[in-house]
C-alpha cells in the first residue's frame, strides 16, 4: 500500500501549479482524473505537461458538467485554479462544495491572490515574480529587476499544494470531515521567495550575480570554464584557501571581503578548471562546475540516483522525466506512465456522508516533529510543518545552528518552532534524544550520510525504541554512488545542475538569489512526511524518507528538464535579464518597473490599443532587445508604473507593477490578501514576513512561536517530557543540555 492509494482526485487545474501538485499525490498513487475543458489544457503542447500530468487519466469535459459533478461526488480531493469569482459563478466553489459533499477536499490554488486586481491576471510566472518582490531579490549589476528563467515560484505553489492537501486529508481520518483550502500563488511565493524584514533595519543589500561572498561564488577560470566554490562553513573555506595557498590570510580576507573576492578571482584564473576542482575535491573542499541541464539529467549522478524515468510515447518516441522526489521505504512514490487520454471519467461512486468526530485543530495537531536540520532545507522543513500545526523542536549543540544569526532569513527560516539545546556528542545527550523519540512522531536531519550511524540515531536506532517513528534525512547527492557521502550546498546543486547557465545565457552564469534547492528540499520533506503520515494513518506503521538536493535539482526545473527527441528549446537568460521577448519582459516606467507578459494575439492588441502604438505581425516573436523593445521602451518610459498597468491589465493585456522587496512587504494588494503578518520577536523587536503557506478554511494553522534562540526552551521541553528535576540538574550540569543565561519564558503570541 502507498501513502494515498485509494485517494481519488479530480483535477481541473492547468498548466503548472495545480497538475503538479496532484502529480506529486499521483506519485504516491492516487487515483487521479484530469479534467480538461473542450480545447484541453492551455499547456497541452508544452513539454511539462507530460511530466506533471504523469499516472493521470485525461478526460476532456466542461468543469460545470452534469458527468464532471458526478466525478467530484465519488473524489476525496477536487482541484481548481480559477480566478477569483469564477468557481462561485459556476458553483464550484469550496464554500458550496463543502456544504454539498461532507467528505470533500475542495483545494482552489489561483495563480495569484484571493482578491484585487492582479488576481485576475492569468498565470504568468513573471508577473507572480514581480509582485512578490521576487525580481529585484536576485542578484544584478544594474538596479533593474531580473526575469527568472525557472518558474520556481509556480513549483513552489506546487510542492505547497500537495502538502497542504495531504495535511488536509491526515485531518479529514480524525474528524470524518473534508473542508476547503487555498493555496494561493502568493502561498508559494512565500516559501520559495520569503521576503522578510526586521522593522527598523535597512533591507539587505542587493548581491551581484557570481555571488557577493568570496567562500561563496561563482569563479572563472584559466581555460575560460567556471565553478562554484561553495565553502559556506569556515572550515571548509580555510581548507579552500590552503588549496589556492593563501591559507595564511584567513583573517585579512575576513576583514575585507572585496579583496578577498578580486585576490580569488586572479588566482582560480590563473589554472584551467579541472586542475582546481580535482585539487580542491581532493581536499573535501565543496565545489562544482558550471554545467548544463541536459547533461545533468542524462548524467551518472542523477542515474545512479535512480532519478531517471523513461517511457514510450505513441508519437513522440521515449520521453525521459524525473522521478520522484523523495523516496519513502515503506510506501515508495512511483512513475508508472505518460498522461493517458481517456473518452469517459471513471465511474466512481459517491464517497458516503463522513461520521463526524471532534477535530483536534490544526491540520497537523498532535503531531510532534524533532527537527536536527540545519541551513535552510532541513531547519525550513520544520517550518512549514510548524505552520501546518505540527509542534516542532529544533534542536542544536552547543556550536550552533552554522546558519544562525540575528537576521531575517535565519528568522524567516527558523518561525514557529521551539529550541532544545542538546549536544549529542555525549552519551547522556544521546539517550535522552532516544528517550524523546519514544512520544515523536517525526526527526528530520540533513546530516552527511553515514553521521547518524555514528551519533546512533539512525532510523534503525529510532525504529528500535519507536516502531511508528518517521524518520527523513536530506544529503546533497543521494545515497548511492561515488558523491554520496560528499558535503553540498544549493548553489553546488545550481552550478551543476543547470540553473546558474541557464540563467546567465550566452553571457557569464549567474547565482539564483533564492536558494532554490534548498527552499524545494524543504517543501519536499514536509509534502513526504505528510504523506508517510498518512500512510502511518493505514498501516500503524512508521518508515524511512530519503531526499536530496540532487532530487530538487530536476523537480524545480521538471518542465526543463523532461526530454524527447525533437523537443523545443528552452528558454534562455542573459546578464541581468529583462525577459524571454519583447512581450514578457520588464520596462522601466517614470516611478519604477513594469512588468508585461503577453503571449496571444488578443493580448498583444489590447497592449497596442493602450500604449498606442504598432507592434507589427511578428510582435509575439520579437526578441527581448531589438526593434520593439526599444519602441515599446520609449513608450512606457514616461508613463506612470500603476495606472499603466491597471489599463493593461483592464484591457486584457497582462501586466503588473514589479515591486521591490521591501515594498511587496506593505503592498496594500498584498495585505488585501493576508501574505504579510507582523510580529514580535521577544529579543530583536518587531518582525514582518510571510504569514502562511496555505489556509485551511475549517481548521487553520499558523504560527504560535517566533523564532528561538539557541537552546531557548530546554528546560520546559524537559520538563514536558517527564524528565526529573535532579536529571535535568545533572543534564545540565553535564553539559548534555543548555539553555541561554536567563532565559525566560516567551510571550504568548
Amino acid at each position: 500500500m502507498t501513502a494515498y492509494q485509494g485517494v481519488r482526485i479530480a483535477d481541473f487545474s492547468q498548466g503548472v501549479a495545480g497538475p503538479m501538485a496532484a502529480m506529486l499525490l499521483g506519485d504516491f498513487a492516487a487515483e487521479v482524473v484530469k479534467v480538461e475543458p473542450p480545447g484541453g489544457d492551455w499547456a497541452k503542447d508544452r513539454p511539462g505537461y507530460l511530466a506533471f500530468n504523469r499516472n493521470k487519466q485525461v478526460v476532456t469535459l466542461e468543469a460545470d458538467s452534469a458527468e464532471a459533478r458526478r466525478l467530484i461526488a465519488g473524489a476525496d480531493v477536487a482541484i481548481f485554479d480559477h480566478a477569483p469569482g469564477r468557481l462561485e459563478a459556476l458553483g464550484l466553489d469550496g464554500a458550496a462544495l463543502t456544504a454539498e459533499h461532507p467528505h470533500l477536499i475542495h483545494a482552489w490554488m489561483p495563480p495569484y491572490g484571493t482578491s484585487g486586481p492582479w488576481s485576475q491576471l492569468p498565470a504568468r510566472h513573471s508577473l507572480l515574480s514581480a509582485l512578490m518582490g521576487a525580481a529585484f531579490k536576485q542578484g544584478a549589476y544594474a538596479d533593474r529587476p531580473v526575469h527568472l528563467i525557472l518558474p520556481v515560484l509556480q513549483y513552489g505553489q506546487a510542492v505547497m499544494g500537495a502538502a497542504a492537501i495531504g495535511s488536509a486529508l491526515f485531518e479529514r481520518t480524525r474528524s470524518g470531515r473534508g473542508q476547503a483550502l487555498t493555496v494561493s500563488g502568493l502561498h508559494g511565493a512565500s516559501e520559495v521567495n520569503g521576503p522578510a524584514r526586521l522593522l527598523g533595519q535597512p533591507p539587505l543589500p542587493r548581491g551581484i550575480p557570481p555571488g557577493a561572498n568570496p567562500r561563496y561564488r561563482l569563479y572563472q577560470c584559466a581555460d575560460g570554464e567556471w565553478f562554484f566554490l561553495g565553502t559556506l562553513f569556515t572550515g571548509f573555506y580555510k581548507r579552500a584557501l590552503e588549496v589556492a595557498g593563501v591559507g595564511d590570510l584567513f583573517e585579512m580576507f575576513e576583514a575585507d571581503m572585496i579583496a578577498a573576492r578580486d585576490m580569488l578571482t586572479g588566482i582560480f584564473a590563473s589554472r584551467t578548471r579541472a586542475e582546481w576542482l580535482a585539487d580542491l575535491q581532493a581536499n573535501d573542499v565543496p565545489c562544482a562546475p558550471v554545467g548544463r541541464r541536459e547533461a545533468w539529467f542524462a548524467g551518472e549522478v542523477v542515474r545512479e540516483a535512480g532519478l531517471r524515468c523513461q517511457f514510450e510515447h505513441p508519437t513522440l518516441g521515449k520521453v525521459a522525466v524525473p522521478a520522484p522526489p523523495a523516496k519513502l521505504s515503506g510506501t515508495p512514490a512511483q512513475v508508472r506512465g505518460l498522461p493517458q487520454p481517456v473518452e469517459t471519467p471513471p465511474s466512481w461512486e459517491p464517497r458516503p456522508t463522513p461520521t463526524e468526530k471532534a477535530s483536534a485543530g490544526s491540520p497537523l495537531a498532535g503531531v510532534r516533529v524533532l527537527n536536527l536540520g540545519t541551513v535552510i532545507a532541513g531547519a525550513y522543513a520544520g517550518t512549514i510543518l510548524a505552520n501546518f500545526g505540527a509542534e516542532v523542536i529544533k534542536i542544536e549543540g552547543p556550536e550552533a545552528d552554522p546558519f544562525r544569526s540575528d537576521g531575517p532569513q535565519f528568522l524567516l527560516y527558523n518561525r514557529g518552532v521551539r529550541g532544545l539545546g542538546l549536544d549529542l556528542k555525549q552519551p547522556a545527550a544521546r539517550a535522552l534524544f532516544l528517550e524523546l523519540a519514544k512520544d515523536a512522531d517525526v526527526v528530520i536531519d540533513n546530516y552527511r550520510l553515514g553521521v547518524r550511524g555514528r551519533l546512533g540515531i539512525d532510523y534503525a536506532a529510532l525504529k528500535a525504541v519507536n516502531p511508528k517513528i518517521i524518520s527523513c534525512s536530506i544529503n546533497a547527492y543521494g545515497t548511492t554512488g561515488a558523491r554520496a557521502a560528499l558535503p553540498g550546498f544549493d548553489p553546488l546543486l545550481q552550478s551543476e545542475g543547470g540553473m546558474q547557465a541557464s540563467q546567465g545565457g550566452a553571457d557569464d552564469p549567474v547565482l539564483y538569489t533564492i536558494a532554490v534547492n534548498d527552499v524545494a528540499t524543504a517543501g519536499v520533506v514536509a509534502a513526504s512526511v505528510i504523506a508517510a503520515l498518512n500512510a502511518r494513518q493505514r498501516t500503524g506503521e512508521g518508515q524511512e524518507i530519503l531526499t536530496s538536493l540532487t532530487a530538487q535539482s530536476l523537480l524545480f526545473q521538471i518542465e526543463e528538464v523532461v526530454d524527447y527527441a525533437g523537443r523545443p528549446a528552452n528558454d534562455e537568460g542573459c546578464e541581468d535579464c529583462p525577459g524571454v521577448s519583447a512581450l514578457t519582459r520588464f520596462y522601466e516606467c517614470a516611478d519604477g518597473w513594469i512588468a508585461v507578459a503577453c503571449q496571444t494575439f488578443a493580448e498583444a492588441s489590447a497592449l497596442q490599443s493602450v500604449l498606442g502604438i504598432e507592434l507589427g505581425e511578428d510582435a509575439l516573436s520579437a526578441p527581448r532587445d531589438g526593434e520593439l523593445a526599444d519602441r515599446l521602451a520609449a513608450a512606457f518610459a514616461a508613463r506612470p508604473r500603476e495606472d499603466t498597468a491597471l489599463a493593461l491589465a483592464a484591457a486584457g493585456a497582462p501586466a503588473a507593477p514589479v515591486r521591490r522587496a521591501a515594498e511587496a512587504l506593505e503592498d496594500p494588494w498584498l495585505v488585501e490578501n493576508g501574505f504579510p503578518e507582523r510580529w514580535e520577536h521577544p529579543r530583536l523587536g518587531p518582525m514582518i514576513s510571510a504569514r502562511a503557506f496555505a489556509d485551511f478554511h475549517r481548521t487553520p494553522g499558523g504560527f504560535r512561536h517566533p523564532t528561538p534562540d539557541l537552546g531557548q526552551h530546554t528546560r520546559g521541553i524537559l520538563r514536558e517530557a517527564g524528565v526529573p528535576e535532579d536529571r535535568i540538574a545533572e543534564l545540565f550540569a553535564t553539559g548534555a543540555v543548555f539553555e541561554p543565561a536567563g532565559a525566560a519564558l516567551e510571550p504568548a503570541q
